[in-house]
């Protein structure tokens, strides 16, 4: 079935009014004539707004999501350790404390330096055993968390979520 042109809505019409705007200013026709018609602004429709009940959780999605978020968390902890060990070396706080060592230990403090007792890859390697364990257990239990969530949702009723569309 072909529609021509003149036969759809709104084309090809020449008595239709121009768009009506929302203020209250006198708007003229399309047609060109002088004549001016008084447009009412269009009263607000009421905010509409909706009750839902959030009644479960796909535990497979937390597990992508809270998986992905500790990911990230355990990027930023690698690259804080290394920013934090980097700038305390900058700022001399090693050598401060190399000094406090050397005042508690005496003639021994040479042998311990925070350079020595703790160089920067062994504090990387630990900040990265530490971001491996947080992914872990941050993904377990995000899932156990949604888990425990769909079975207390379905003995209570979940929780009411009001959306409002304004």
């Amino acid at each position: 079935m072909s529609t021509s042109a003149s036969s759809r809505p709104g084309q090809g019409r020449s008595t239709e009014k121009a768009a009506e705007p929302r203020s209250g200013r006198p708007v003229r026709k399309a047609s060109g004539s002088s004549q001016e018609d008084l447009v009412r602004a269009v009263p607000k429709a009421k905010v509409r707004r909706a009750r839902l009940v959030l009644t479960r959780v796909d535990p497979w999605s937390v597990l992508k999501l809270a998986f992905l978020l500790s990911v990230a968390l355990g990027i930023l902890t690698v690259v804080a350790a290394v920013a934090l060990y980097s700038l305390s070396d900058v700022l001399g706080i090693f050598d401060r404390v190399n000094d406090v060592i050397g005042t508690v230990l005496g003639s021994e403090a040479g042998r311990y330096t925070v350079a020595s007792l703790a160089p920067l890859s062994t504090v990387t390697s630990l900040a990265t055993v530490l971001a491996v364990v947080n992914v872990i257990l941050l993904t377990a239990l995000a899932t156990l968390a949604a888990l425990l969530y769909n079975l207390c949702a379905s003995l209570v009723g979940g929780l009411g979520v009001t959306l409002a569309d304004d």
